[in-house]
C-alpha cells in the first residue's frame, strides 16, 4: 500500500479524535485492518449524517482495508442515547429486520461488499440471546457506574431523566466491539464523534476480557459554518432514499449549501483530489456556485448513480434557464386548486412545513408565482394563475415547485 489512508483523512479533516493516533497511523500503513461502522436502524434509510460514514469506508476499502458494517438489529431494540434528549421509540422485530434491509441495499452503492471485500453483519445474531445473568456476571462486571456517569452522552440526558434501558446501551456496543474481535480479528472501531465515550467502552472491555490491544478513531460532525448539524430542510431529513428525498431534491440540497460550507463540504463528502479542492479554494462569488455544482454532482452520482446525477444536474440547469420551468422539476398534483387559499397550496406542495410558514414567507416578500411576487396572505388560486405549465412556485431565489392541476 503507497499512500497511508490515515494521511487522507487526516488531509480532508474527517478525522476528530483517536485513541492511539501514530499506533493506529502506523497500523493502517502496514496490514489490512478490519474495521467496524454501526449503523442502528432507527428508520427505513440512511440519512446524510450516515453518508460522512459511509465515505470514509470507501476511503478505508480503496486503501485494502476490510469494512464490517454493523447493523443493530439487537442494539435497535434499545436505541442510543448519545445526541438525543429524549428516548427512542421503540419498535417491533419485523420494522428492525426491515430496515437493515433497507441499510445494505443504500450501503452497496458506496462499498463494494462482493467476495468478502467487505461485510454486513447484524448484531441480533450474538445480543438477542444473551442470558441476563451470564452478561451482567461476564460484561457488566468490567464497567463502572461511577465512570460511566461522566461520559458526554449520559450527562446531557441524566437532567431530563435516563432510562435503565439506554444506560445498558454502552455495555451492548462495547460487547459488539468485543464480539468482532473474537470473529473477525477486528482492530478499529470508527464513528461519529458522539460516539467517543462509546468506544472507548469498547475498548476498556477488550483489554479486560481478552487482554487485546484494538483502537478507535471518531470523525467530525457533518456541522455547518454555525455548528449546526446539517442534513435537515424545511420538509424534514435529507434521506439517501430516492422515494423520500428525490435525486433532484438531493441534489439541490447541495446547490444550496451556504458559501461558507461548500469546500469543506466537498473534502469531507467527495473524492475530488484535494489538489483541485485547494484551486476551488481560491474561487470567490460567482465562481463558488461552480463549486456547489460539482459538489451537488458528485455527492448524487455517488448516492444515486451517475445517470440520476446527470438528470438532475440537467433540471437544475433547465429550471434555472427557463425562469423555473423543467418537465423533471418537483410537482405536486391539486385537482381542485382554484379557489383554494394560496397559502393551503403552498403547503400542501411541502416547500414549507406549515401553513403558517407560508405566511410568513409571503410576507416577507419571499413567494413569487409565475415570476411574480406575491404579497396576498389573504388569495385564492384563481383560473387565470394557470398557465400551460401549470402554476410555477418559487420560494426564495432557489427552491422552484409546480402545481399540476388535473
Amino acid at each position: 500500500m503507497s499512500e497511508n489512508v490515515f494521511d487522507v483523512l487526516k488531509e480532508r479533516g474527517l478525522i476528530a479524535q483517536c485513541t492511539h493516533e501514530d499506533e493506529i497511523r502506523e497500523l493502517l500503513g502496514k496490514e489490512k485492518v478490519s474495521f467496524y461502522i454501526g449503523f442502528d436502524p432507527t428508520a427505513d434509510s440512511l440519512h446524510v449524517g450516515h453518508f460522512l460514514q459511509m465515505v470514509v469506508m470507501r476511503h478505508m476499502q480503496m486503501h485494502g482495508h476490510r469494512p464490517i458494517a454493523l447493523v443493530g438489529g439487537g442494539t435497535g431494540h434499545i436505541g442510543d442515547p448519545s445526541g438525543r434528549t429524549d428516548m427512542r421509540q421503540m419498535m417491533t422485530t419485523e420494522i428492525i429486520n426491515h430496515n437493515c434491509e433497507c441499510f445494505k441495499e443504500q450501503l452497496s452503492r458506496v462499498i463494494d461488499f462482493s467476495d468478502g471485500k467487505a461485510l454486513m453483519v447484524n448484531n441480533a445474531d450474538w445480543l438477542l440471546n444473551l442470558n441476563y445473568i451470564e452478561f451482567l456476571r461476564d460484561i457488566g462486571a468490567c464497567f463502572s457506574v461511577n465512570k460511566m456517569l461522566t461520559a458526554e452522552c449520559f450527562k446531557q440526558r441524566l437532567e431530563k431523566g435516563l432510562s435503565f434501558l439506554e444506560f445498558n446501551y454502552m455495555l451492548m456496543q462495547s460487547y459488539d466491539y468485543l464480539m468482532l474481535a473474537r470473529e473477525y480479528d477486528c482492530k478499529l472501531e470508527l464513528g461519529g464523534d458522539d460516539q467517543w465515550s462509546n468506544i472507548l467502552g469498547g475498548l476498556e472491555l477488550n483489554r479486560r476480557k481478552d487482554n487485546r490491544q484494538v483502537y478507535g478513531m471518531t470523525f467530525t460532525l457533518l456541522t455547518n459554518s454555525e455548528g449546526k448539524k446539517m442534513g435537515k430542510t424545511q420538509s424534514g431529513a435529507v434521506w439517501l432514499d430516492a422515494n423520500k428525498t428525490t435525486p433532484y431534491e438531493f441534489y439541490q440540497y447541495w446547490v444550496n449549501v451556504q458559501d461558507a460550507d461548500v469546500i469543506k463540504c466537498l473534502k469531507l463528502l467527495t473524492f475530488v483530489s484535494m489538489d483541485e479542492i485547494r484551486e476551488m479554494e481560491k474561487w470567490e462569488g460567482a465562481e463558488l456556485n461552480k463549486a456547489k455544482r460539482i459538489l451537488a454532482y458528485e455527492v448524487t452520482k455517488l448516492v444515486h448513480g451517475e445517470a440520476e446525477a446527470e438528470k438532475a444536474k440537467a433540471t437544475a440547469e433547465a429550471v434555472f434557464a427557463n425562469g423555473g420551468v423543467s418537465d423533471d422539476m418537483p410537482t405536486t398534483v391539486i385537482p381542485d386548486v382554484v379557489g383554494m387559499g394560496v397559502l393551503d397550496m403552498i403547503a400542501q406542495t411541502g416547500i414549507v412545513k406549515s401553513k403558517s410558514e407560508a405566511r410568513r414567507t409571503v410576507q416577507q416578500n419571499g413567494l413569487s408565482i409565475n415570476d411574480v411576487k406575491y404579497t396576498d396572505v389573504n388569495g385564492v388560486v384563481t383560473e387565470d394563475m394557470i398557465t400551460d405549465n401549470g402554476i410555477i412556485i418559487k420560494k426564495g431565489k432557489k427552491v422552484y415547485h409546480r402545481v399540476v392541476v388535473e
